[in-house]
């Protein structure tokens, strides 16, 4: 199973701060690939996909900024209605548990990209492996461009 290294990033819920990452990254010259942003009401979880995770760790790292490193699975399917409950009827199936999940259209064929992040990653990769619709996709794959 190809795994990707997400950065997570805890920064508070208040103007500035996620603007603050950003620049951080932009003048590294550190593009972002996706991101997802989730909030509470005093901190926020930034998560990102970046392909010099490294490099982005440890500016942020260096800035004072509260950043991990992550596992998780990107899976490629079809962009249609019912691509993604495709994927969670099969995890349901084994009752495998999804901790969270982000996606995007991919620029390179308009398929459907999802970032998973499960409670049994190596069960979940070995049962979505027999969906033939289900590709497992790299870092490779995430960061080629058109």
């Amino acid at each position: 199973m190809k795994k990707l290294n997400q950065l997570s990033i805890f920064i508070e819920n208040k103007p500035g701060s996620l603007k603050n990452v950003c620049r951080l990254l932009a003048d590294n010259n550190i593009d972002i690939s996706t991101l997802s942003l989730a909030d509470t009401k005093d901190f926020g979880i930034l998560r990102l996909i970046v392909k010099e995770w490294e490099k982005a760790r440890d500016i942020l790292s260096a800035n004072g900024v509260a950043v991990t490193v992550t596992s998780v699975v990107a899976l490629e399917v079809e962009n249609r209605p019912g691509g993604l409950c495709q994927i969670l009827d099969t995890l349901d199936k084994y009752s495998i548990n999804v901790e969270y999940l982000y996606a995007f259209v991919s620029p390179i064929n308009g398929r459907a990209v999802i970032i998973l992040r499960f409670d049994a990653p190596d069960v979940a990769a070995e049962r979505l492996k027999s969906d033939r619709a289900v590709r497992f996709i790299g870092e490779d794959d995430i960061f080629r461009r058109k």
